[in-house]
């Protein structure tokens, strides 16, 4: 009983340490937009303020529908894309119907925040891709983006992926799978989670 005392304490400071470092990004998104786009800094704002709303509610959840979790993270990707040019290509295949599965909230959204963290450049061309496919009780998420030459970021603080990777430990132990690679000059990121 201890035991699972602890698992839930660590899995709540998680989730409360997703929250600043998410908004924080977002923030950091939108003032780089304010001094040449402020028209579309203002619908970034407006943007944001439902992603946190989705954020406020669904904090203490330990389950949402696939569905509002597909939900948010089209809804993020559109935000990112407003601050984008046309040198960087954004793909999306998320299923238009989902099954009514449920899954912890907030998982994938470190890999879409990394991949347009390191896989946007303002000078090269760019491509982002992500995709959602469920097999029976399986979700699996894939995340891919143009490797760019490393450039030291103000805002690159690891704990995005770190947190998500102690999240999976307490959430699904045993029945998830996450794997990164490089290749033909694209990282790629692997999840699946089995319900």
């Amino acid at each position: 009983e201890a035991q699972a005392h602890k698992l839930q304490a660590d899995l709540t400071q998680l989730k409360y340490q997703l929250q600043p470092h998410f908004f924080f990004n977002a923030l950091n998104n939108i003032y780089s937009l304010i001094a040449f786009d402020p028209k579309k800094a203002q619908e970034s704002v407006h943007s944001l303020s439902k992603l946190m709303r989705h954020f406020m509610q669904n904090i203490d959840q330990k389950q949402i529908s696939l569905a509002e979790e597909v939900d948010f993270l089209q809804q993020y990707i559109s935000l990112m894309q407003l601050r984008l040019t046309d040198k960087t290509t954004v793909r999306i295949d998320f299923p238009k119907q989902l099954p009514p599965l449920t899954i912890a909230p907030l998982l994938f959204i470190s890999l879409v925040e990394n991949a347009f963290k390191h896989g946007v450049s303002a000078t090269e061309a760019t491509e982002l891709s992500f995709s959602l496919r469920v097999e029976g009780n399986k979700v699996l998420f894939r995340s891919e983006n143009t490797i760019i030459p490393k450039q030291e970021s103000l805002y690159s603080s690891g704990i995005g992926i770190e947190n998500l990777r102690k999240r999976l430990t307490l959430l699904y132990p045993k029945k998830h799978q996450y794997n990164i690679e490089e290749k033909d000059g694209k990282y790629i990121a692997q999840l699946s989670i089995e319900n």
